[in-house]
Parts: structure tokens; sequence; C-alpha cells
């Protein structure tokens, strides 16, 4: 029986891993009343009895439970920002090439941030490849829906008398700084992060990333790429799929309330679209930590993953 405490269980992303865990039989969750959620000596204690730790909590406090477990031998897998570019930590993307066995033989796993899980997904085997250049330029636009914001704007969506700007797409990360463009630069190998245009919409989940490319910046153009993603994503978790659109469009909320990621390519040689396709919360956060978990495991890693039926 693998002991697992969740640091942070009351955020959104340690509520969905509590609620997936709680069903298993091979999982023994250590839990902390409420009166001792954010005591130290209590999580150390928490952090030292278990096997594996998920810290689903701010950076701040993320790289304080982390001293916390200095003495533990418990596995950590933190979904916050603070260790995803850092030494000592891998990036728990498993699809990556190798990275599925770095993430079984480590102790300490960051899981990827949601839009970055989709730039990810789609420009660093075009880099490892030779299909994109580690000096390319890129952009990338991405639509989520309004629960990768947590509690605080799942309540301003959901709440009476909302303000109407809500009712229409939302641009933010308007200065260019966005949590998440030191990873998608790091892990995808690139000389710069891209122009980053992540937007929220009027939906609770989803998540629809798209890198746009002109086809003299892709070696082998249209068909090299998608022989790439071909090769390389196969499932069971992230697929590259044919013919993705519904009647001409691409829904954002298509993966809503799953765990897995769809990879699609649209256009011709001249220009390019790259799509990847999944759930904020799903690939995007839990469901990406529930696999690493059970990588770490030794167990099929889709244990307890919604996925796309067969």
């Amino acid at each position: 029986m693998t002991r697992v405490f969740i640091d942070g269980s009351a955020g959104t992303t340690g509520l969905r891993i509590r609620e997936r865990l709680s069903a298993r039989t091979d999982i023994e969750l250590i839990t902390l009343t409420e009166a001792l959620r954010k005591d130290a000596a209590a999580r150390r204690d928490a952090l030292g009895a278990a096997d594996i730790a998920f810290l689903c909590l701010p950076d701040d406090a993320a790289r304080e439970a982390v001293a916390l477990a200095a003495n533990s031998d418990a596995a950590i897998i933190d979904t916050s920002t603070a260790h995803r570019t850092a030494a000592g930590w891998t990036y728990g993307m498993a699809e990556l090439a190798g990275q599925r066995s770095r993430i079984a033989a480590s102790k300490r796993v960051a899981n990827p941030g949601c839009h970055a899980s989709g730039f990810i997904a789609l420009v660093a085997p075009l880099v490892r490849a030779g299909v994109l250049s580690p000096q390319a330029k890129l952009s990338c636009f991405s639509l989520t829906g309004y629960s990768g914001g947590g509690k605080k704007m799942i309540a301003e969506y959901e709440g009476e008398n909302r303000s109407h700007l809500l009712n229409a797409p939302r641009q933010y990360g308007l200065n260019q700084r966005h949590k998440h463009l030191p990873e998608m630069a790091a892990i995808c190998g690139l000389d710069q992060p891209p122009m980053f245009s992540p937007i929220v919409a009027d939906f609770y989940s989803g998540m629809e990333v798209s890198v746009p490319l002109f086809g003299e910046w892709v070696e082998g153009g249209v068909a090299r790429v998608k022989e790439v993603f071909s090769d390389v994503y196969r499932g069971p978790v992230v697929r590259y799929v044919e013919g993705a659109d519904e009647g001409g469009f691409l829904s954002a909320a298509a993966l809503s309330r799953r765990d897995d990621m769809e990879i699609s390519v649209t256009g011709d040689d001249a220009r390019l679209l790259l799509t990847a396709r999944f759930d904020n919360l799903g690939k995007g956060a839990s469901g990406a930590a529930i696999q690493n978990m059970n990588i770490l495991m030794g167990v099929d890693e889709t244990t307890g993953l919604i996925l796309k039926e067969a």
C-alpha cells in the first residue's frame, strides 16, 4: 500500500487529486484536520510518513514544504511553478524522449504548467528532430476554461451579478512575463520563449494551445511534422490525430473532464497550425500529477485516469 499525502488539498488541483485517489484501493491517504492543515510540524510529520507527496501550493509555500521534507524519503510531485526549471528536479512530462524513465527514478518531480504542457508537446519533439531550430522565434495562443484560475476565478465566473466583461474571452499575461514562459523555453531547448497570448473564456474546463508556423521555418514541411507527431504520440495519454476538427471548428472544451491530450496539424506547407487540446485540470494539472505518481509507483501509468474510450 502506497502512502500518499496531499499538501494543499483544499485547492482546485489538490481537490481533484484527492477525489481521484479516494477511489483507489492501492493508496492510503494521509490526511490532516482543518486545524492542522497549515501547521508546519503536522505537515512535516505527514511528509515524513508518506511514500509520495503532492504539493498543491503557491510557489513560496511549495519551497517551504520541500524544506520541511528535507529528512523525508518521500518522492515529491510539485504542481506549482517553483521547481519546473530547478536543478535536481525532473520535469514530469512522460511523453518527452527519455523522460518516463527519469520520472520513475526521481524523488523530485515538477508537474508541468497547463499552457506549457500544450506548447511543449507541440514544439519539443520538433526541435529534437531538427524540424524546428532552437533559434526559432515562435508565437503561441492558448484558450483555457476559467477553472484554471483557481477558486477565486471560479467564484467570480459562477457568482451572481458578475461583471459583463466575463461574458467574452479575456486575454491576459499582457506583460509577456507569464509564469510558464521559462519552462516553455527550457524544456523545448529554445533560445528564447515564445510570444504568448493566453485567453480565458466563459467555460469551466478545457484547453486549446496553438502554435502557428510559416512553412519556411519548418524543415521537411507539414509531412515531416505529421511524421514526427505520429511517431511520438501514439497514446494512451497523448495521441496524434488526423482530421480533428468539428465541421471546420476546433473546440477548446472537446476534452473537458478528461486526462488525455490530442495533437493535430492543420494548414499546408505554406502555413501550418499545430494544436494541442486537453483539459487544463486534467493533463494540464491533476491528471498529469496522477500519471507521474503511477510511474513512480511502477503501476500502469493510466491507472485512475479518464481517457478516450478505444
